[in-house]
């Protein structure tokens, strides 16, 4: 391919996995930092909405294909919360430990702690591009109350899949890629584009 494909984040633990992830595909992937582009304004209830804002944003700075990646945790008994507020669930400026903490709390009375990582990817070819390559992925798991692990980045210390006994930060790096919510994304994002 050897296109030039913007990434429509500052999150580096977010850069490092997409980019790992498409390494293969012979793009060569690029943050949005390198272009000065400003982040965009997250202001959508979804998902969805923030993630082509972010993508269309970098296309417009850019004059080139973006990337937008928008994800976040959803806990059931927090009413899927801090979903779409992942990224700032403790307010600013953002922090992944005092977004931990709060979660922690938030769930400390909780006898169900179930939760699930999605992720909504969105490839815009150009800023007017009216069809938008769009998918998601799912990631099931639990909430402990005890960080484990050092590796991953955001609740991952705290995202405990049962079936591996172990929480998504003990993971290496190309096993989490594979099964998360953001590689199950990119995979039927890139089974789109050959399509």
């Amino acid at each position: 391919m050897d296109s030039v494909l913007v990434i429509a984040s500052g999150n580096t633990g977010k850069l490092r996995e997409i980019h790992a992830l498409l390494d293969p595909f012979r793009v060569n992937v690029l943050p949005q930092s390198d272009f000065n582009v400003p982040e965009a304004d997250e202001l959508h209830p979804t998902f969805i909405e923030n993630a082509l804002v972010k993508a269309r944003h970098a296309c417009y700075h850019t004059g080139l294909p973006a990337l937008a990646d928008d994800s976040g945790i959803c806990v059931r008994a927090l009413n899927n919360a801090p979903g779409v507020l992942s990224a700032r669930y403790a307010g600013e400026p953002k922090s992944d430990q005092r977004n931990n903490q709060k979660l922690v709390e938030s769930l400390s009375s909780a006898s169900d702690r179930s939760a699930y990582y999605y992720c909504v990817m969105v490839l815009l070819q150009h800023v007017e591009d009216p069809r938008p390559i769009i998918a998601e992925g799912l990631w099931h798991g639990e909430i402990i109350m005890s960080p484990r692990g050092e590796g991953g980045f955001g609740y991952d210390p705290y995202f405990f899949i049962p079936e591996l006994k172990k929480t998504a930060a003990e993971l290496h790096s190309d096993v989490k890629n594979k099964i998360s919510h953001r590689g199950k994304a990119l995979a039927r994002l890139i089974a789109n584009l050959r399509q």
